[in-house]
């Protein structure tokens, strides 16, 4: 699938070139949005007939969408079985949440030397963002402005492999990052360390930025941790 289903442009062009790359790119979002949210929680099969109801489409941009999503970790295709929500396991949380934590400290020693003024006055304006949706109790909006933001950091790295590893990694624990939020408590508390990481970044301080990275991946992982072990009790 084209991998620049997610920069279609939104307004401009004639309708018969743009119509059905703009379904296509809903139907993606809103297949994404469902599973990050636990509306499909992780091991369901997908049903595309039931999907295609639901939103209220034909059964190709649901099967694009479901291709395009297992790239991104979210989805797992089973041979001749159809697909089901990738399964969280304790396992696989740990395991990606120490590789993630790792990636990100190193990201955030290098956009300390290599992040121009305005990619931080970018990530400085979407952490704003983040915080009015915060204060509103919006989380799927404030979510989207987080992730933008951790992936933001890892782009003005300038280091084009760190940024391919992270992508492809990120998207298997998605879901279980959206989850650490679930509790007030603890996304409170995850915004408090967006601030403290976004003050490190202004002041380019590459000694303290990899240390709140790592630290804000690791509580994330516990939380995501603990909530698994409650599911399963």
């Amino acid at each position: 699938m084209n991998q620049d289903i997610q920069n279609l442009p939104t307004g401009m062009g004639s309708a018969t070139a743009v119509e059905p790359r703009l379904l296509a790119a809903e139907v993606l979002e809103r297949l994404r949005d469902l599973i990050i949210q636990g509306e499909l929680a992780p091991g369901v099969k997908l049903n595309e007939r039931v999907l295609c109801e639901r939103l209220r489409t034909s059964r190709t941009p649901v099967r694009e969408a479901i291709k395009y999503l297992a790239s991104e970790g979210l989805v797992e295709l089973l041979p001749n079985r159809g697909a089901i929500v990738t399964p969280i396991t304790a396992a696989t949380v740990r395991e990606t949440f120490v590789l993630l934590a790792a990636l990100e400290a190193l990201a955030g020693e290098l956009a300390c030397a290599n992040a121009s003024e305005a990619d931080i006055a970018e990530i400085r304006a979407l952490h704003y963002q983040m915080l009015a949706h915060h204060a509103r109790g919006e989380l799927a909006p404030y979510f989207r402005c987080n992730q933008e933001i951790h992936l933001r950091l890892v782009e003005c790295t300038g280091n084009t492999a760190l940024l391919n590893t992270y992508r492809a990694l990120n998207g298997h624990v998605r879901r279980a990052r959206y989850m650490a939020n679930l509790s007030r408590e603890r996304w409170d508390h995850a915004v408090e360390e967006h601030q403290g990481i976004l003050d490190a970044l202004i002041r380019r301080d590459k000694a303290l930025l990899p240390l709140l990275l790592r630290k804000h991946l690791e509580n994330k992982m516990l939380v995501v941790l603990e909530e698994l072990e409650r599911q399963a009790s």
